[in-house]
């Protein structure tokens, strides 16, 4: 194996290419400490130690090192590791090991993020939320279980009629262009048609202008 080309990727990292294809990246002391050079051959112990020692060390104190600041899900982890420039195997391993000690927790992060937004948000709204950050679906399905068992409950007509009273909007008083656009942006926060048409129907019964007793 031939190291072809060193490209400094910042002042203190660089992308090693081994025959012709980018292979990891080592940090400037690290190029220093195995004498790296362009046109070198490298040895197979040398190249094993790297993908076997070097960059799971570094990659599993890196996540540590993010999961200190905040909470991730498994998916996010591995987008910030391949964002590193890290071989697939070295992410796999890092992931192992942090949820091998239950810092990554795929279902306790759901359930705790249906539980920050359970008064603000629609069902659809924070299932495509936790889609989009990797939770899967099966998990998706576990965590609302989980935290219907803790107590947990839903009023979307009770967001619905918030959301009115934050736009100012009457369905009772309002033009059929002022309903159209509200139906609209009460959809795109995640309601249904169905959700919004009662709450709308129900708005008057329950909004007393801030007079209730």
């Amino acid at each position: 194996m031939r190291i072809t080309a060193i490209e400094e990727l910042s002042q203190s990292r660089s992308k090693i290419h081994i025959d012709g294809e980018f292979a990891f990246v080592l940090y400037k002391g690290e190029l220093r400490q195995y004498g790296f050079r362009e046109g070198q051959e490298i040895s197979d112990r040398d190249y094993e130690i790297i993908l076997s020692e070097v960059l799971p060390r570094r990659a599993k104190l890196r996540a540590m090192n993010l999961l200190k600041s905040r909470e991730y899900t498994e998916q996010q982890l591995y987008r910030k590791l391949k964002d590193g420039l890290y071989p697939e195997e070295v992410i796999r391993e890092a992931l192992e090991y942090v949820a091998s000690y239950h810092y990554t927790d795929d279902l306790r992060y759901a359930v705790s993020y249906i539980e920050a937004h359970e008064s603000s948000r629609s069902r659809r709204r924070i299932e495509q939320d936790l889609l989009g950050k990797g939770i899967p679906g099966a998990i998706l399905e576990q965590a609302w279980n989980e935290w219907e068992a803790l107590g947990g409950r839903m009023d979307e007509a009770a967001m619905v009629h918030s959301l009115l009273r934050k736009r100012g909007v009457d369905p009772e008083q309002a033009d059929a262009n002022t309903l159209r656009k509200t139906y609209a942006f009460l959809q795109r926060k995640g309601f249904s048609f169905e959700t919004i048409r009662k709450a709308m129907k129900g708005f008057g019964e329950t909004d007393c202008g801030g007079d209730c007793e």
